[in-house]
């Protein structure tokens, strides 16, 4: 017997029309409608609804006012669930705390899980004004400064990996100018970068060691001048306070694994 035949053998139908929907919906952003769902899994759109029906009645799915599907967060729940993450968003919280209080800034924690960059601890600033990321937030490789640490930190075959699940098949190798910037990163221990994304914003990321010396997760200030208040810690003070903090929560994963 073959492995697909192996495979095959031990197939649940259901399950897997139940995953393939989850799958598809966790690639659209805007959601979809019940007719397109079946068209893109090619099934029935009887076969589509039971299953939709199930899968907005354990609340995974929710059906929008404009009648299309979309993933709730439950998923990302249930993930945070599980001990090691559990664990390092409860380490890093009162240190994430800290920082936004002594930095007057907002802050975010980002780890890499197989093949995307996802928020799981985020601390707005004391302060009326902040730029801050939701918890659950998906957010790219190359073009944030949470990537870059990821991408600075790990080995090259790491490197190639993380490339490779996050679809990015443009080149076998990054641009020149990318990989002289990750080397950068990766001597003085930190990103500082122009945010890609929201004018005015300059982010900052620190790597998070875990026990055994490879990088669990970013730490990341989206910095902003305070234009209101003369005498707010500035951005040279704020990234010493966010490499200070990231050296904190390393340090507490190491000693509390």
């Amino acid at each position: 017997m073959n492995v697909a035949e192996d495979l095959d053998k031990y197939r649940a139908p259901a399950l897997d029309k139940g995953l393939d929907i989850l799958e598809l919906l966790a690639a659209t952003e805007e959601g979809l409608s019940q007719a397109e769902i079946a068209k893109s899994l090619d099934r029935s759109p009887n076969e589509i609804y039971r299953m939709l029906d199930r899968l907005v009645r354990r609340d995974y799915v929710r059906r929008t006012s404009a009648d299309r599907y979309e993933l709730t967060l439950k998923l990302f729940e249930l993930s945070h669930t599980t001990p090691p993450i559990r664990r390092l968003v409860s380490q890093a919280t009162p240190v994430l705390r800290r920082f936004a209080r002594d930095a007057e800034q907002a802050v975010h924690l980002v780890i890499h899980d197989r093949n995307i960059l996802v928020v799981v601890a985020q601390v707005d600033g004391p302060g009326y004004w902040n730029v801050s990321i939701r918890v659950g937030s998906r957010i790219g490789l190359v073009n944030t400064g949470s990537g870059h640490v990821f991408l600075a930190f790990a080995s090259e075959e790491e490197r190639a990996l993380m490339l490779e699940d996050h679809g990015d098949k443009r080149r076998e190798k990054l641009p020149a100018a990318l990989q002289a910037r990750l080397a950068r990163v990766g001597e003085q221990g930190y990103e500082a970068m122009a945010s890609l994304q929201v004018a005015s914003v300059i982010n900052l990321s620190v790597p998070i060691f875990g026990p055994l010396g490879s990088v669990v997760a970013a730490l990341t200030c989206p910095y902003t001048e305070r234009l209101d208040k003369k005498d707010a810690p500035d951005q040279a003070e704020a990234l010493r306070l966010l490499i200070a903090a990231g050296q904190d929560i390393s340090q507490r994963s190491v000693t509390k694994e």
